[in-house]
C-alpha cells in the first residue's frame, strides 16, 4: 500500500511539472466526520461442514472523525488526486458465547467465549474532480482500506486479514485566495463492497458498508 501511495504522488509531481502552464499542483490536509451503517452476520458450520444456522446478524450505525492528506494534479477545470488517511479506526470488541457439538450424533457439547475486534487502516482514495464553476466541483473515485482482525476464538482458530474496496461520489465548494491558499467544504457518499472471512467452522460476512462524510480542507495551490 505504501509503495502505491509513493508511486501515485511521484506521478502527480511529474504530471504537474511536464505539462503546460495551465497545469498546477494542489497539496492540503482535511478533517472529516463520517456516519456509516454496516450489516453483517456470523454463521457456524454443522458437523458435515455445511454452513448452519446464523448465530448472529446485526446492523450497526457508527460515527467517527479522521484526518487525511491529499495531493492533486490539475489541468484547467479537471484534477486527479490521491487522499491518504494515516489514522486507524478500531471497532468495539464483540463477545459471543457458544455451545459446540463435539461429534456428529453426540449430545456432548463444549462451551466457549469468543472475542472479535477489527481495525481499519491504510485508507487510500484515488479520485477525479471537475469544476462546474469557479467554486463548485463534483468528484468520483475509488477507495480501499485494509481490515485487520484481532480475535480470540474459543475454537483456537483465527480469521484472516483482508481489504475492502469501494466507490466515492461527492461535491464541494472551493475558495482560493490570491496567494494560492485555499479552503474547501465537501460532502461525499462512500459505498464499500462486502467481504467474507472464514475460520474453520465459522464464517463472518460483512454484507455492506455505506456512509456519508463531510470534510473541511485547507491547502496551497502551486
Amino acid at each position: 500500500m505504501k509503495k502505491t501511495i509513493l508511486s501515485l504522488i511521484a506521478g502527480l509531481f511529474l504530471f504537474s511539472t511536464t505539462a503546460s502552464a495551465e497545469v498546477g499542483l494542489n497539496i492540503g490536509v482535511s478533517g472529516t466526520m463520517g456516519l456509516f451503517a454496516a450489516t453483517g452476520s456470523e454463521a457456524q458450520s454443522d458437523a458435515t461442514g455445511t454452513e448452519g444456522t446464523t448465530l448472529q446478524e446485526a446492523r450497526e450505525i457508527g460515527a467517527g472523525g479522521w484526518g487525511s492528506a491529499f495531493i492533486e494534479g490539475r489541468m484547467g477545470r479537471f484534477a486527479l488526486g490521491v487522499d491518504y488517511v494515516p489514522d486507524v479506526f478500531s471497532t468495539d470488541t464483540a463477545e459471543t458465547h457458544k455451545n459446540d457439538q463435539q461429534t456428529e450424533g453426540s449430545d456432548a457439547v463444549t462451551a466457549g467465549e469468543s472475542r472479535v475486534q477489527v481495525d481499519f487502516e491504510e485508507m487510500l482514495t484515488m479520485y477525479a474532480s471537475f469544476s462546474l464553476t469557479d467554486n463548485f466541483y463534483v468528484k468520483a473515485g475509488v477507495t480501499s482500506i485494509d481490515v485487520i482482525t484481532n480475535e480470540n476464538l474459543h475454537t483456537g482458530s483465527a480469521y484472516g486479514n483482508t481489504s475492502l474496496d469501494g466507490n466515492v461520489l461527492g461535491m464541494g465548494y472551493h475558495m482560493e485566495m490570491d496567494n494560492g491558499v485555499f479552503i474547501r467544504a465537501e460532502g461525499n457518499y462512500m459505498s464499500f463492497d462486502g467481504v467474507t472471512l472464514s475460520s474453520n467452522d465459522n464464517t463472518l460476512k460483512l454484507k455492506n458498508l455505506d456512509g456519508v462524510t463531510a470534510a473541511i480542507s485547507v491547502g496551497k495551490a502551486f
